[in-house]
């Protein structure tokens, strides 16, 4: 991203996305890789890996284990809402990071979305969290040093403006109200994923050293860290932009 302006594009294309499927049947999608947003599932998987530890690496994880316990409700919080109808179920790209972006190299203009090998069943919230944990965070997924690492709230407020421009009148008031949620519950998901694929001896993401996984899952747990200090303000700026539409 070469500046702020291109992630206003992004959050635009991801909404005109949302906005241009949404009256597909979401049911006639294939799952290319189920349940890939239940985070309930994906608790009950990572305690499943802490009770077997295969790795036999549990033993020096007290603190991050229990950093997810405490955060257990809240991570499936969206999916309750799907379940219980509060929120629908819509087209969802599932890898909305700004590289699946072509953008016009004169105009700076999102052009469309690419790579739609993921394209299943979800949430709206699922895109537009993801895509501001990867492209308004401050340092690398696999940052050792956590000091580095913030959501900056310059490229928050670009891409929820840019994406709400689009889907501000398609969006329900219960999706609207959860997108801060959203954030805190994407890089909660991926800070758990990344914990249990260490757990299990690093068998599910390409590794560069014994600890990268355990690495990533810090740089995520430190990046929800920062995101919940921030939360009021988050939602702040987040019901302006929705008021001012």
């Amino acid at each position: 991203m070469e500046k702020p302006e291109h992630f206003y594009e992004a959050g635009r294309a991801f909404g005109e996305f949302q906005r241009m499927l949404g009256g597909f049947p979401v049911n006639e999608l294939y799952d290319t890789i189920p349940n890939f947003h239940d985070t309930r599932k994906r608790f009950y998987t990572f305690v499943a890996s802490v009770a077997e530890d295969r790795a036999h690496r549990v033993a020096e994880l007290d603190r991050e284990i229990d950093f997810f316990f405490d955060r257990r409700k809240m991570t499936s919080e969206i999916v309750r809402k799907i379940e219980s109808h509060e929120i629908p179920l819509r087209v969802t790209h599932n890898d909305a990071k700004i590289n699946n972006i072509m953008l016009d190299a004169q105009t700076g203009r999102a052009v469309c979305v690419i790579d739609l090998d993921t394209v299943m069943a979800g949430s709206a919230l699922y895109d537009y969290g993801d895509a501001i944990r990867y492209g308004a965070s401050t340092a690398d997924e696999d940052e050792p040093d956590t000091s580095k690492i913030d959501l900056n709230m310059d490229l928050f407020r670009e891409f929820t403006r840019g994406f709400l421009s689009e889907v501000g009148d398609l969006l329900t008031e219960a999706e609207l109200k959860c997108l801060p949620l959203s954030l805190k519950v994407m890089i909660c998901e991926l800070a758990m994923r990344f914990l249990t694929d260490y757990i299990d001896g690093d068998v599910y993401f390409k590794v560069n050293s014994p600890d990268h996984n355990l690495i990533r899952a810090h740089a995520q747990m430190k990046l929800l860290e920062r995101i919940e200090e921030k939360y009021d303000q988050i939602c702040a700026i987040t019901e302006e932009i929705i008021r001012n539409r």
